[in-house]
């Protein structure tokens, strides 16, 4: 079966590279005031055109998230500079596609740069997959003061047509979602098989290739850190039984290696 993969580029987010690269650069006795890294990080959305669906895969941030949206301790330590220049239905007219020709949404975590965009489909049919375990956590932390602080309540508190995922999911014939929990409770991933050849969507269970070459994240982007090193193992078993290509989170180098698509 042919299709197309295409990847939407939604900007860039400055940060520390000490949140990605745990304690990459870290005071010694020889040098004390080591210079900090602070790097761009690659955000980006899918889309799948299917033969049986347009899918969209995750929403990016919103577009007023450096304009006072944000919760400003977020938006200082994670800036997306541009958010303002990449709404998502400019960036899907960009790429050839409307917002109309989305048939569902596979929101891989409800993280502020990935939920941003579900204002969309507010008050539509158009099917929301989220892990089960994921929207339980997102609305504990948002409403709470448990859980993460990385989720943003009016990202997500829309009338949305959720479907509640609760493992591995088959979503369209050649496309398979997958429960990677590390990085939040309900990650999902995506295996993608396309005229023999497959695509592993790893998203954040590693922002950077050092990620999934096994060098952690900081404590802070990790829910579990037991459980994504057990994510970590079961995408890097796929990869070398399917000899896949592999997607990650916010590595600026996907940009390039999925400029055309896939």
């Amino acid at each position: 079966m042919s299709y197309d993969v295409h990847l939407l580029d939604r900007g860039r987010i400055e940060a520390d590279a000490n949140f990605v690269l745990d304690g990459s650069v870290a005071a010694t006795a020889g040098n004390q005031n080591p210079d900090l890294r602070y790097e761009e990080f690659l955000v980006w959305n899918l889309v799948i055109d299917h033969p049986e669906a347009t899918v969209l895969f995750d929403t990016g941030s919103h577009p007023e998230a450096g304009d006072g949206y944000w919760p400003a301790p977020l938006y200082q330590a994670f800036a997306h500079v541009d958010a303002a220049d990449h709404d998502l239905e400019a960036d899907l007219n960009a790429a050839g596609f409307e917002l109309d020709d989305i048939d569902a949404v596979v929101m891989s975590h409800l993280h502020l740069d990935h939920a941003g965009g579900l204002y969309h489909f507010d008050g539509t049919d158009v099917p929301i997959y989220v892990h089960e375990r994921e929207i339980e956590f997102a609305y504990r932390s948002a409403k709470t003061d448990s859980g993460s602080i990385a989720y943003f309540a009016p990202d997500f508190e829309h009338d949305l047509n959720w479907t509640v995922v609760e493992g591995d999911r088959q979503l369209v014939p050649g496309v398979e979602l997958l429960h990677l929990p590390g990085h939040t409770p309900g990650l999902l991933g995506a295996r993608i098989d396309r005229d023999g050849e497959t695509l592993l969507v790893v998203g954040d269970e590693a922002y950077w290739q050092e990620n999934y070459e096994g060098q952690s994240m900081a404590a802070s982007l990790l829910w579990d850190n037991q459980a994504w090193k057990e994510s970590l193992a079961y995408v890097q078993d796929l990869e070398r039984r399917t000899d896949a290509d592999v997607l990650l989170g916010h590595d600026m180098a996907m940009l390039e290696r999925f400029e055309d698509g896939w």
